[in-house]
C-alpha cells in the first residue's frame, strides 16, 4: 500500500522488515492498510499474541514489532 502524501506516519517491523506506515492505526486497521486476508492469520505484537476480537481495540504504535503468520492448509 502507498502513503497518502501529508499523512503522519510511524516505523514499525513487520516480520522482521521495517516499514512505514499511518499512524493511529489498531491492528486491525494495519491489516486491511497491508491488504491482508484477516481469515486464516495469527499476529503477534511486541511478542504478546493479539486474539482477533481484541484486533480492533489494539493499536499499533511507533516502533511497533509484529508477526503476521498466515495458516496454510493441506495434506
Amino acid at each position: 500500500m502507498t502513503l497518502k502524501e501529508g499523512c503522519q506516519t510511524i516505523e514499525v517491523a513487520i516480520n522482521g522488515e521495517t516499514r512505514a506506515v499511518p499512524g493511529g492505526l489498531t491492528v486491525s486497521g494495519l491489516l486491511d492498510w497491508l491488504g491482508v486476508d484477516a481469515q486464516r492469520i495469527a499476529v503477534e505484537l511486541n511478542r504478546e499474541i493479539v486474539r482477533q476480537p481484541g484486533w480492533g481495540a489494539t493499536e499499533v504504535g511507533p516502533g511497533a514489532q509484529l508477526e503476521i503468520v498466515q495458516f496454510v492448509g493441506g495434506g
